[in-house]
């Protein structure tokens, strides 16, 4: 260690980057195997240097781990395919390490980051999308009170068809209010009575799935939290969520207004007056949320995310869906192409993938998936502006007393 970081107790960059030297030393990334490389870096504390000792981490500042990728990336190392495992790493993560036990992190956080398993998210019902704290899908003891068996039917499952584990919230006390009467789990995908069935999107893609739950049987040891409070840990991974949708970090002109940018650049003949002041318009939007998200992303460093993250996914959104409607129109009979219909399932997410009518499709998605527009205007009204709440009838109510 240098004597500025044995003064602090903190690691520094450039102890992270001796660290990350010595793994490069003794993992070549030309001669190990992506797996084993990945396995190596977790155990070196360099996957997410914020993470204590153990469990991939440093107890490093958070900012500090771009020095570690930069240096990774440099040297050619491979990454962990975070496209593919976006879920596991955003969501999953965060919330076993605030609520899981010793035992569930070491048995999870490792092969989650590695990519050796998928994780996908169990909350979202039929009867209960937005009002999410209304689901009906039911845990109740097991015969000896060692664990749970769960019955229900989750929609909108992203990465369900290849997930192994699952984070999920259940309804274990229907005499209590609903955000009161909920309890959150780890279920096993591969356990019988998971059904995973395709749900076809508009883009004719399935990256989405219904999920049935019949008798599925989960331990106790399965279980984030306590009893009764699956809500509040609920929290912790809907604010990392709308961080990690809404506030992916993106070079100056990255994500969807650097495709539609290439665009007019690409089409002179294209262009009218009023599609170049409406580009000009999206382009310092997409400028100021790119630069927003940089702000949230530096208070993230001191500590949990907050529901300013709502903002940036409500932001992501609109933008999204404003561009991607520019771009088609500005390319005109070839934004309205499309190039294949046929059922695929995806691996990862893909937002600005394939052509302008793919993207104009998939981006009606954005302000659904992860907290409806309409949901998150609630929160950054009341949570952010301090405004006063809407009025609701059923706060106080028994779960099982309400009309549905």
């Amino acid at each position: 260690m240098t004597d500025r970081t044995r003064e602090s107790g903190r690691l520094d960059a450039g102890e992270l980057r001796r660290r990350t030297a010595d793994l490069l030393v003794s993992c070549p990334p030309a001669e190990t195997a992506p797996l084993d490389f990945l396995r190596a870096r977790f155990d070196a504390g360099l996957a997410w240097v914020h993470f204590p000792q153990g469990l991939g981490g440093l107890d490093a500042p958070r900012a500090l781990q771009v020095v570690v990728d930069a240096e990774l990336e440099a040297a050619g190392a491979p990454d962990n395919d975070p496209r593919r495992i976006g879920i596991g790493l955003g969501m999953a993560a965060p919330t076993i390490l605030r609520f899981g036990t010793d035992e569930q992190k070491r048995r999870f956080l490792r092969p989650l980051w590695t990519g050796e398993e998928v994780w996908c998210q169990l909350f979202s019902e039929p009867g209960a999308g937005s009002d999410l704290a209304a689901l009906a899908t039911r845990a109740v003891r097991d015969e000896d009170g060692t664990g749970w068996v769960v019955d229900g039917q989750k929609v909108w499952t992203s990465g369900a068809h290849q997930a192994r584990w699952a984070i999920l919230i259940a309804r274990t006390d229907p005499e209590l209010p609903k955000h009161r009467g909920i309890t959150y789990f780890v279920c096993d995908m591969t356990d019988p009575g998971v059904e995973v069935r395709p749900l076809r999107q508009i883009t004719g893609e399935a990256e989405f799935n219904e999920v049935f739950l019949t008798g599925v049987r989960i331990p106790d040891a399965h279980r984030l939290g306590a009893v009764g409070e699956g809500w509040k840990v609920a929290q912790t991974t809907l604010m990392n969520e709308r961080v990690a949708i809404g506030g992916a970090r993106q070079p100056r002109e990255g994500g969807m207004i650097g495709v539609a940018a290439r665009a007019w650049r690409e089409r002179p003949g294209a262009r009218t007056h009023d599609l170049h002041q409406r580009l000009l318009r999206h382009w310092v939007d997409a400028e100021v949320a790119r630069l927003t998200g940089e702000r949230l992303r530096q208070q993230l460093a001191k500590g949990h995310p907050g529901p300013e993250g709502s903002g940036m996914k409500l932001a992501f959104a609109r933008l999204a869906q404003q561009i991607s409607g520019w771009e088609v129109e500005f390319l005109g009979e070839d934004g309205l192409a499309y190039d294949d219909w046929t059922l695929r399932r995806p691996e990862g997410v893909d937002f600005t993938g394939r052509q302008a009518g793919y993207r104009y499709l998939r981006a009606k998605g954005n302000s659904i998936e992860g907290g409806t527009s309409e949901v998150l205007l609630n929160i950054v009204a009341e949570r952010v502006l301090g405004l006063p709440p809407e009025p609701r009838t059923d706060k106080d109510a028994a779960w099982k007393d309400l009309p549905r």
